[in-house]
């Protein structure tokens, strides 16, 4: 029976580690995903702030178009201005020429604004394309890394089933049946060490009686709290 438990124990690790690289290789497509979903977020911001340099853009040539405009409309004003007859039209038209040179004085205020915001958001630009080309480079990075982890575990998975299939068979076919119920039934956990009469399957002590049996291998024990398989640590 000692052997028997013995080759227990080599079947339920055996299965924790292909349990264990399974669910690792499950996540190595969402890891991949998580990259690249991180450099599309830097991607869509360079192109929002694209987008709003090109709007900044826009608008400071509405602003030059209006000042040049309203230059347009002074010249004109001046050139009337020396054909008025009368003191009123003279007043007029130095409001009128007063007028558009505030309307420009307040544009050229906001083209300095509109600039300041230009030169900011080329500056934010120009800080995600850095951070982008980076970036770029640690996924590579990364997902070589991962890929290359993803090849290796695929490989032990392979001698892991290997393994499993040649220690199956010097278990005896009416005990693997038990195993396979009580890996069933627990989660994937069926054999457990016991160490200090403690099983280390649900952290229960065992009755002394029980815990003085396992050092005979005389049969197999199970655990009276968890049901699982128990065997002595040495």
């Amino acid at each position: 029976m000692k052997e028997q438990i013995r080759v227990l124990v080599k079947l339920q690790h055996f299965d924790t580690e292909t349990v264990r690289i399974k669910s690792t290789l499950n996540d190595v497509s969402k890891k991949l995903e998580n990259l690249d979903s991180s450099l599309k977020e830097i991607e869509q911001t360079i192109k929002d702030q694209e987008s709003v340099l090109n709007e900044l853009t826009k608008e400071y040539r509405d602003y030059e178009s209006d000042v040049k405009m309203n230059l347009a409309k002074n010249k004109s004003c001046q050139e009337k201005l020396r054909s008025v007859k009368t003191n009123k039209e003279y007043q007029s038209m130095l409001k009128e020429i007063e007028a558009v040179k505030a309307e420009n004085s307040s544009i050229e205020d906001k083209m300095i604004e509109c600039l300041d915001r230009m030169d900011e958001t080329e500056d934010i630009i120009a800080k995600k394309k850095d951070e982008y080309l980076q970036f770029s480079d640690y996924i590579k990075s990364e997902k070589e890394n991962i890929e290359h982890e993803a090849g290796i575990n695929k490989k032990t998975l392979d001698e892991l089933d290997m393994d499993r299939k040649n220690v199956s068979g010097l278990i005896d076919s009416q005990l693997f049946k038990k195993y396979l119920v009580i890996k069933e039934q627990q989660g994937g956990l069926a054999v457990v060490p016991v160490k200090d009469a403690v099983c280390h399957g649900c952290n229960v002590n065992l009755p002394p009686q029980l815990y003085n049996e396992l050092f005979r291998y005389a049969s197999l024990k199970f655990c009276p709290n968890c049901h699982r398989i128990i065997y002595l640590k040495e």
